[in-house]
């Protein structure tokens, strides 16, 4: 691994950790469902992101692709999923905050 490479790869990584960081700050601190959907985006393409610069670094970079393109179709079923129960917990409640949930119990 030459000097340049380490250093892209040092740099890249800072970058994964801030979208990690303001991923899990989105999930974490908002009772907004939509806000939430947009954090689990962010951690997936920050995931995403690693995975690709560690393909690049280990030489494996087709192994890296398929599991990315493996990840970004797991991503979008579960996105399409989560904003269908989304809108469906909006027209029962006309609010998206998660505070919400518990009346629609029973």
């Amino acid at each position: 691994m030459s000097a340049d490479t380490a250093y892209l790869f040092w740099w890249f990584s800072a970058g994964t950790l801030v979208l990690l960081t303001v991923g899990f700050y989105c999930v974490l601190a908002t009772y907004n469902l939509i806000r939430a959907l947009i954090g689990l985006e962010i951690l997936i393409k920050a995931v995403t992101l690693f995975i690709i610069a560690a393909g690049y670094i280990t030489g494996h970079q087709a192994l890296a692709q398929s599991l990315v393109i493996t990840l970004i179709v797991i991503e979008v079923v579960v996105i399409t999923v989560s904003v269908g129960i989304v809108l469906n917990i909006h027209s029962h409640n006309d609010s998206l905050d998660a505070r919400n949930i518990r009346n629609l119990k029973g």
